[in-house]
């Protein structure tokens, strides 16, 4: 029999939470400029994935008691994860858009290491790298940096480094969640110096952690938030989903508008999502209303490499977004002064440490609760930054990603935002039946942040 490590109680989390209509399954769409060398591409999965990083080669499988155990694979069938795509014609950006939102709607299979990727050839010449992985092996963040460790390229070594031999064994409890806040602010200072456009913005929780009135005042608030506003957002979920991605946008741009209006970038980009959200509703005849978001936020050091072992150490913040306030430079405003707000409260590591508690619990219960917390928001927000310059893989020259994490709790919407060597792209994923067009929500995207540059101007 294989040798046997028991999965940590948040990583079982996200297995448990897997269900047909909402598969807990992070996706990244890479484009490239030219063909990728496959042969190449097999041997830099094999090498700096499959070697490095153990969870790539084993499989999950169900525990006597408690928790489910990772198990080594006899072995590893590479021709099963990377595989080659046909793209139906006419082989353009709609059709691999279509192929990715039916892939998405597929799950992983449970006998295999849960990744998979997929070369899929454009017909203008230009290969594309889907990735499918589960949340069970590691959050979007830390999955975001593996990936990265693929490509060559100084930025790319820089933000993704070769994994520690040994992960420092963890205690559990509060003591974990104050070292994990204490560790994301001292890094803060390196990740502004190393330029990660987004992530330069973290909401800190830190030192907030040791006030308990405070941390039990924050955990109280999100028991009484109430359900989101009844949306043509918000409803049954159903197995097909839909994807779509924007042309990048440049990021000067965005700094130029936070520059004269007041505002970070992550500011400026976060309202202008909450102006998108109101211009879509408007089209659909439906009232604007605030909305939240639930927006993960990485509690790993940025200037350490992710852990061989990998697994999830993030929390969330509700965010609740201007939809209801009538002009962009209003929704900027009001974005500010919330995200001010959130950025000292400690949130972020309250969510982690009863994400840890409650994966020691009935499947039944983890489902309830994180339904529960879904009911209080309409979409999942994420920002994740890349290389600040070109980075290459398998001899093509990456020309721009997109990445989204599930929609936890049965959202039916997933905005990301991803940096990559001086632009941002805005990936929307959402269940074909919540909304059926997402390239409305990504025109809505550039019509906010076209209306922020005008009052800029």
């Amino acid at each position: 029999m294989a040798a046997q490590e028991r999965m940590s109680s948040v990583d079982a989390l996200w297995f448990h939470m897997e269900e047909p209509a909402n598969l807990m399954m992070i996706t990244a769409v890479l484009w490239f400029e030219g063909r990728l060398d496959f042969e190449r591409l097999r041997t830099v999965v094999r090498e700096r994935l499959v070697e490095r990083y153990p969870r790539f080669r084993q499989r999950a499988v169900a525990g006597l008691v408690g928790l489910p155990q990772w198990e080594e694979v006899a072995e590893l069938d590479l021709d099963w994860h990377l595989s080659r795509l046909d793209v139906p014609p006419p082989g353009d950006r709609a059709a691999l858009e279509s192929l990715v939102g039916e892939w998405m709607s597929t799950p992983l299979e449970r006998s295999r290491p849960l990744w998979q990727f997929h070369v899929m050839s454009a017909a203008d010449g230009r290969d594309v790298l889907l990735a499918r992985l589960h949340h069970c092996l590691a959050d979007g963040m830390a999955l975001a940096r593996v990936l990265l460790t693929l490509t060559d390229g100084a930025e790319a070594e820089m933000a993704a480094e070769a994994p520690e031999p040994t992960s420092r064994p963890s205690t559990g409890g509060l003591a974990s969640w104050v070292r994990g806040a204490r560790a994301v602010a001292g890094t803060a200072r390196a990740v502004w110096r190393k330029g990660a456009e987004l992530a330069a913005e973290p909401i800190l929780v830190g030192d907030l952690l040791v006030q308990g009135a405070r941390g039990a005042a924050a955990m109280g608030k999100l028991l009484v938030i109430p359900p989101d506003p009844r949306t043509s957002l918000r409803g049954p979920l159903g197995t097909q989903k839909r994807a779509a991605w924007s042309d990048p946008v440049p990021l000067e741009r965005v700094k130029a508008v936070g520059r004269a209006l007041g505002g970070t970038v992550n500011d400026v980009l976060l309202a202008a999502v909450a102006g998108a959200l109101r211009r879509y509703l408007e089209s659909l005849g439906e009232p604007p209303e605030d909305l939240h978001a639930l927006v993960p936020v990485n509690l790993r050091p940025l200037d350490v490499p992710v852990p061989r072992e990998l697994g999830n150490h993030f929390g969330v913040v509700f965010l609740r977004l201007p939809v209801q306030l009538g002009t962009p430079q209003r929704r900027l405003q009001e974005l500010v002064r919330r995200m001010e707000r959130l950025k000292r409260s400690p949130e972020a590591v309250l969510t982690f440490g009863a994400l840890e508690l409650l994966g020691y619990t009935p499947a039944a219960l983890e489902r309830w609760v994180v339904d529960t917390f879904g009911s209080k928001a309409s979409l999942i927000a994420t920002n994740v930054p890349g290389p600040r310059a070109a980075v290459s893989l398998a001899g093509s020259r990456l020309e721009g990603l997109t990445f989204w994490v599930p929609q936890t709790g049965h959202l039916g919407l997933g905005v990301s935002l991803f940096s990559y060597a001086g632009q941002v792209t805005v990936g929307v994923a959402a269940d074909a039946g919540r909304v059926t067009d997402p390239h409305a929500l990504i025109q809505a995207f550039h019509e906010e942040l076209d209306a922020l540059a005008t009052e800029r101007d």
